[in-house]
């Protein structure tokens, strides 16, 4: 969707005022035809070049997969999940596991396979797991010793990632050379993955995210990267689970950097890392940001290899940015906007000079269309006016929470709004009715919330 050639675009903002819809600035992708069979895990290996330094790395035991090894180690899995599970095109596959190097391999094994990846966060609560399960409907779980006992008995039973189980699965049977990969037609409209988000109403929901919806997101990464001297070294900071993870991990290791994943995100082993293994990009939620500028533990590390943090997940105030900028005079902070249900970002910072306006979140991603819509009449707005965004592209909330208040018998009414929040960029604030006679307190309610939520 390149935007037409006319003199009613504005060339700084893409708006066109005669149709009233911002078109991208970006380069234009070309994707390969729909109709081609063509997975995720077809378009990584197309990209993936040969970088004898480049690898997953983890960052706590210091193991390291070297990206030359990505192909054969992902067909070798493949082979031998089909083989031992029997699992086949269509299959929904539950993930529960906090960040390791397995989990680009994994997902890109089950991908290859046509298998449908459905990660969730391993702090769930028994009832969202069961929620979560009941909507995707899986065959098979993959999880850590830690939290295999929260999941129910599945069809195909439950691998436990940290087991010599698992260990086994990455090597060919009987010892052989080859990994007895065969093929499976894998079309780009075919489901990849079930992600979980609140949405716009009701209880949580599955959102399906096809191949070509992530060979799109990457591509148009791909599109707009300057060339390196010497590969990127990406920290991804976020969960792998969430859309904004599940990208990272993969397009990374695609466009042929090297990926350190940590498990739990406290400060100290960020920076750790960084120093380390000479980061140069952190993939980071707002609550990283703000600590790095608090926090005296930034002073004890040498984070000179750091260029720039890549946040998303929620907005970051703009005193922050400010401050940062202060502390961390040679690392850019380079904002996106996106939804699980765009595959991620659909605004992107890109270079220096887009990251020195402070709380912008860049521009739209290649082939993607927006317009701004009243929504009491359906109109599209002009620039600089409120309203509903509605977003076109080839990628393509606080009800869940609702959905739990109104549970309680002595609420009667309740409703939820983002409020805006220095450490986590943005919380959850409730306005509730109490039944008449209901004493409940503002505590209670909070307590019974807690109890049942991540």
């Amino acid at each position: 969707m390149a935007p037409p050639k006319s003199s009613t675009i504005d060339p700084n903002s893409g708006f066109s005022s005669q149709t009233k819809i911002f078109h991208s600035l970006r380069p234009t992708i070309s994707l390969p035809p729909s109709t081609t069979p063509f997975s995720l895990p077809d378009y990584v290996f197309a990209l993936l070049h040969h970088c004898p330094t480049a690898s997953l790395i983890d960052a706590a035991t210091r193991r390291r997969i070297p990206l030359s090894d990505l192909p054969h180690l992902v067909r070798t899995l493949a082979s031998n999940l089909r083989r031992k599970f029997h699992l086949s095109k269509g299959d929904v596959v539950f993930v529960l596991s906090p960040n390791s190097i397995h989990i680009s391999v994994l997902y890109l094994s089950l991908l290859s396979l046509g298998a449908i990846v459905s990660p969730s966060n391993p702090l769930s609560s028994a009832s969202e797991i069961s929620r979560q399960i009941q909507v995707s409907d899986p065959a098979i779980a993959f999880a850590t010793s830690e939290h295999a006992s929260r999941l129910p008995a599945l069809r195909e039973g439950i691998v436990i990632l940290d087991s010599p189980e698992f260990e086994s699965l990455l090597l060919p049977v009987g010892g052989q050379s080859r990994d007895g990969f065969v093929r499976i037609e894998v079309f780009q409209s075919d489901t990849a993955a079930i992600l979980y988000s609140s949405g716009t109403t009701g209880k949580v929901k599955g959102v399906e995210l096809s191949h070509r919806n992530f060979i799109a997101a990457i591509a148009g990464v791909h599109a707009v990267r300057a060339v390196r001297p010497s590969p990127a070294v990406t920290l991804c900071a976020v969960p792998c689970f969430h859309v904004y993870g599940f990208v990272v991990c993969i397009r990374e290791a695609a466009l042929g950097g090297s990926v350190v994943v940590v498990a739990r995100t406290n400060l100290e082993s960020i920076l750790g890392a960084i120093e380390e293994f000479k980061v140069t990009h952190l993939a980071a939620a707002p609550p990283t940001v703000v600590a790095m500028v608090k926090s005296p533990a930034a002073e004890k590390y040498d984070l000179r290899s750091l260029e720039a943090v890549l946040c998303g997940g929620a907005p970051v105030a703009n005193s922050v940015i400010e401050r940062f900028r202060r502390r961390f005079a040679n690392i850019s902070v380079l904002q996106a906007y996106g939804l699980t249900e765009t595959t991620g970002g659909i605004t992107r910072t890109v270079g220096l000079k887009e990251s020195e306006v402070i709380g912008a979140n860049g521009r739209l991603i290649s082939n993607c269309q927006a317009k701004i819509v009243d929504p009491v009449t359906g109109e599209n707005l002009p620039p600089l006016k409120p309203g509903e965004v509605w977003i076109r592209g080839p990628t393509v909330a606080p009800a869940e929470l609702e959905d739990l208040l109104l549970s309680h018998p002595a609420i009667v009414d309740a409703a939820v709004i983002p409020y805006p929040d220095e450490g986590a960029g943005e919380i959850p604030a409730a306005f509730v009715v109490r039944q008449p006679g209901s004493t409940i307190s503002d505590s209670e309610i909070m307590d019974y919330v807690a109890q049942r939520v991540s």
